[in-house]
């Protein structure tokens, strides 16, 4: 037990380590420009799209835009605009990542993007991000919302990690998706991967049934042997897309 118990609180200090191992490649995109929201210090990758709709995006963690193109190129080939925001400690930008900090982000990435645009806002989070998306979807006016390998509670997913109660230990970081659902009101579209496994779809299923339950237009698609990295890639990634915004955005 004692053995156990010094093993617990070295996770409580070491976990975000663990969280956000995030990469350091910078994004190069020529159809995005940097732009960086000065009283926040938040860092957001822009391209101007031809459509009426804007997408805010938030990636996983891997923590570096650069990691993430093929969700991004699939808004921009549909002519949206994007808004993709960095996070502190990857892809070369300065920081430290926590909960707490980069959700304050988003919201500042989202008032950003309102502020200035008129048409529909679209929130777009991959794994760790759709933890994001949806606290913004919450906190904010967004039209849709799109997850791809969603959590239910990230401190599920380090309890079958560790072997420890992670949702029940103080100072760590939960994200706790499912407590979002009562205060979301748009709809959603649930991508996963049927051969995930870091994220498994079973967490993909149960947050959708979770948000059907909640009266939400909640739409889930298997994507059939498609792991957590290379969701994007796969034929019908953004065909999905396409066809979920087409109706609910009509």
């Amino acid at each position: 037990m004692a053995i156990y118990l010094i093993y617990a609180i070295i996770m409580v200090f070491a976990h975000p380590q663990v969280i956000y191992p995030f990469g350091d490649d910078a994004f190069e995109n020529p159809a995005f420009r940097p732009l960086t929201i000065t009283d926040r210090d938040v860092v957001l990758a822009v391209h101007e799209g031809t459509d009426d709709v804007a997408v805010l995006y938030f990636m996983g963690n891997g923590g570096a835009l650069a990691y993430f193109g093929s969700s991004l190129n699939a808004h921009v080939a549909a002519g949206r605009h994007v808004v993709a925001m960095a996070y502190p400690g990857g892809g070369g930008i300065p920081g430290k990542p926590s909960e707490l900090g980069l959700k304050r982000d988003a919201l500042a990435a989202y008032d950003w993007l309102a502020a200035d645009f008129s048409g529909d806002i679209v929130v777009h989070g991959y794994s760790m991000g759709t933890g994001l998306a949806q606290h913004v979807a919450a906190e904010r006016d967004v039209a849709a919302i799109i997850l791809d390998a969603p959590f239910v509670k990230m401190c599920e997913l380090m309890t079958r990690a560790a072997w420890l109660p992670a949702c029940y230990m103080p100072g760590v970081q939960r994200w706790d998706s499912a407590a979002l659902v009562p205060r979301i009101a748009a709809p959603v579209l649930v991508q996963h991967g049927t051969a995930d496994d870091l994220i498994p779809m079973r967490d993909g299923l149960r947050l959708a049934a979770l948000m059907q339950d909640a009266g939400l237009d909640a739409t889930f698609h298997a994507v059939e042997g498609a792991g957590h990295n290379d969701l994007a890639r796969q034929p019908r990634y953004q065909g999905q897309i396409n066809a979920f915004l087409g109706r609910v955005l009509e």
